[in-house]
């Protein structure tokens, strides 16, 4: 499945996915100047943006039976380092919680020379039909 087409917003950002399961959702990121805040540094809302991302898609592969949908209900977000213009940023958002009511979710970033960029936790709210 493509999760990254799914997400409008991921199709913007460049984002793709190149696995996602239960246990780990991975991705990249190209760092483009359309994306980036002065001095040619990735914005940290396309970081966020990025780890939410990748986020939304281990929610949604761990919705529980009957379960409509999902939708972050909280982020929080450590920057690290810079992403240069020209880097290719690297991601995974691993599982902290799965529950009936909600998933959290913690997304390292970084650069593919390692270097680290950011460490997100967000936390996803199931969704149950009305």
């Amino acid at each position: 499945m493509d999760f990254a087409a799914m997400m409008p917003l991921a199709a913007t950002l460049g984002v793709t996915i190149h696995e996602g399961s239960k246990d780990r959702v991975a991705g990249k990121l190209a760092v483009r100047p359309d994306i980036c805040t002065a001095g040619g540094i990735v914005h940290g809302g396309a970081i966020m943006a990025f780890a939410d991302c990748l986020g939304a898609v281990g929610a949604f592969l761990t919705l529980p039976e009957g379960a409509s949908g999902t939708t972050t209900i909280e982020s929080k977000t450590n920057f690290l380092g810079a992403g240069p213009v020209g880097s290719v940023l690297v991601a995974e958002a691993t599982p902290v919680k799965i529950g009936k009511r909600v998933s959290v979710w913690q997304t390292r970033i970084a650069t593919e020379d390692g270097a680290d960029v950011a460490l997100v936790t967000q936390t996803q709210l199931v969704l149950w039909p009305a």
